[in-house]
């Protein structure tokens, strides 16, 4: 089936529930424990930096982190009242709870993001550096360095989806790709026809990180490495450099239809068989009433 147009709005599963950002609002829908489906609207916050290309990557990756943390709270609240509830009465889950909704849990929940990225790149730097003092690796060092990187990658996301919390927000995960999906396909917004699509889609999160890694081994590839401490500090300044292509990358492996954009494509969606799983009805609906909460007055402006 040939899309009709590639949308522009993109989300994020969260516990029991989507958060669905559009060009103007962003929806967080969650299924309550009773059932029940509860929905609530935000204004998108907009990137300063849209229209200057590898800067516009980083900023978005920041702006996503804080967003990202934000929705994932509110949503463990509506998904959790009991735990919530508790925190009004315990003075110190009070306290965190309240540290959390502000500028300094929400500053937390990026530095931890940009922490995890930051091993990822990091780490098999020292790894490697430690071995080269074992073994004359020589020339091998940057091979090495990129296989711990996958393999410190695929293993972390083989690990999370055993949690059978978190394997059901990959199910969470299908669903807002296969909602968007159907929407760019142009159908009506069903559980049926929504079922239908793939669980996988270009613009996806999992293919930015797979990205990111890719494009960290190829920019690492020309850094010293007379030291190690050294090459790690650098690597770690490339960051925003590394996630700007990887930015610039993906918004035109998701834009385009052609066979580079495909081929762009390809490896992350393989990925994204760790992180999108197929959903049941009632998650599909929770991706179809996030979906249709943000898609602009009059539709998009493509």
């Amino acid at each position: 089936m040939q899309e009709k147009f590639k949308s522009k709005i993109g989300g994020q599963a969260v516990i029991e529930g989507i958060a669905m950002r559009g060009p103007q609002q962003t929806c967080l829908a969650v299924r309550l424990p009773d059932g029940t489906l509860h929905t609530e609207l935000y204004p998108t916050t907009q990137n300063p930096t849209k229209k200057i290309p590898i800067v516009r990557g980083a900023v978005a990756m920041i702006l996503s982190l804080v967003g990202g943390y934000k929705y994932l709270m509110k949503a463990a609240d509506y998904a959790y009242p009991e735990e919530a509830e508790k925190a009004k009465y315990d003075e110190k889950a009070k306290r965190k709870k309240e540290l959390d909704n502000s500028w300094v849990g929400v500053l937390s929940g990026v530095l931890g993001g940009l922490l995890a990225i930051v091993l990822f790149m990091v780490l098999p730097t020292l790894i490697t550096g430690r071995l080269s003092y074992l073994l004359p690796l020589v020339a091998f060092k940057p091979v090495i360095e990129g296989l711990l990187k996958l393999v410190l990658f695929f293993g972390y996301l083989f690990l999370v989806t055993r949690m059978k919390d978190i394997h059901r927000v990959f199910e969470y995960h299908g669903a807002e790709h296969k909602t968007i999906a159907c929407y760019e396909h142009g159908e009506e917004l069903t559980v049926e026809n929504v079922r239908k699509y793939s669980r996988f889609h270009p613009r996806c999160g999992t293919s930015f990180l797979f990205i990111v890694i890719i494009v960290s081994i190829i920019i690492g590839s020309f850094l010293p490495w007379g030291n190690t401490l050294v090459r790690a500090l650098l690597k770690v300044l490339c960051l925003p450099v590394v996630m700007g292509f990887s930015y610039e990358i993906i918004q035109y492996a998701g834009t385009h239809d052609n066979w580079f954009a495909r081929a762009l494509s390809a490896p992350g969606l393989l990925v994204q068989h760790l992180t999108a799983f197929e959903p049941d009805d009632s998650m599909i609906e929770v991706g179809i009433a996030s979906l249709v909460a943000v898609i602009p007055e009059g539709g998009e402006q493509v």
